[in-house]
């Protein structure tokens, strides 16, 4: 009866779902997710100590890869303590004010994250296509002017989103489809007018995932045009061996995004298992493989990181 306890409630109590059909072994189910979570600290903790410590990996590329690691430690962060309180001790229940707390986080480092990778093809692009100018124009404070607008931008975008949460009454069953909370999943349970939330929604999504995803495409165009007109094979095999990293961390950052995003919007009718892995997919993939893209592909990285495993 709890749950319908919340009718035409303004202040509700949500109830978070851990793995549906699994509810009897979620103890199980934990262990691969204490992994995930684990490999994900561990390896974006390494991989900015690394940077921070090691003065050879002070340069533009790897200081946007620590704010890339930074980014995945938040998105890890955010999600971890309702997913595993749910696993160990079917702790659901959260409310509507720590629910819009953890939106704040789990999609301000999300859009943080997608930020960071335009600029980190950026960088690539300066890198191939103008790499005598590369350190004039990547300067160190042009560095810090470009992380302070990405954090500007998330947070000028994220607060009105999450502000026009608070007037909305909640009259139906307040079962979230997640382990954590996300903002369309919320907005499905309100029984207000939400024209407004779904204008700033889309404004958000539009200078967010429709700006950068074409600034990506560009920047890899005009990179791609260059290469092809070296001369040499081996050249144009070396310079695009320097992107494979970057290429790997934007698909498994926008391919489980965009693919929750469409479960949510036309796959109503799919299991809510499927609503469920995807949720997780999309969270727990880019904290998890960027460190291992990052330590297998990039040398500097792989080498700064043995070195600090193996000092005794």
């Amino acid at each position: 009866m709890e749950i319908f306890s919340n009718f035409t409630s303004t202040f509700p109590t949500f109830l978070l779902t851990g793995i549906p059909g699994l509810e009897s072994v979620h103890a199980w189910v934990s262990i691969p997710f204490c992994c995930l979570y684990a490999i994900a600290l561990s390896g974006n903790s390494m991989i900015l100590f690394a940077i921070i410590t090691q003065h050879s990996l002070h340069e533009p590329m790897y200081y946007f890869l620590s704010m890339l690691s930074a980014a995945d430690l938040g998105l890890t962060i955010s999600t971890m303590s309702t997913t595993l309180a749910i696993l160990w001790f079917n702790a659901r229940e959260i409310s509507l004010d720590s629910c819009i707390t953890q939106m704040f986080f789990l999609h301000g480092f999300t859009f943080i994250e997608s930020g960071v990778l335009v600029a980190m093809a950026f960088d690539r692009l300066v890198a191939i296509c103008n790499p005598l100018r590369y350190t004039a124009i990547l300067t160190n404070s042009r560095i810090i002017q470009m992380g302070l607008f990405i954090i500007s931008r998330t947070v000028i975008l994220i607060v009105p989103l999450l502000l026009l949460l608070k007037p909305l009454s909640f009259c139906k069953a307040n079962i979230l489809s997640h382990s954590y909370c996300y903002h369309p999943d919320v907005i499905k349970l309100a029984c207000s007018d939400t024209r407004a939330n779904n204008i700033c929604g889309l404004i958000d999504l539009i200078l967010t995932t429709g700006v950068d995803t074409p600034c990506i495409v560009l920047s890899y165009i005009l990179i791609i045009r260059s290469v092809l007109r070296m001369a040499s094979p081996k050249e144009r095999h070396k310079v695009f061996s320097t992107c494979v990293s970057h290429v790997g961390a934007v698909a498994i950052f926008y391919i489980p995004m965009i693919s929750l995003s469409l479960v949510h919007r036309y796959g109503r009718s799919a299991p809510k298992v499927v609503h469920s892995m995807m949720a997780n997919v999309y969270l727990l993939l880019p904290p998890v493989l960027n460190p291992v893209i990052y330590s297998v592909k990039a040398k500097q990285i792989r080498k700064a990181i043995l070195s600090l495993l193996l000092t005794k």
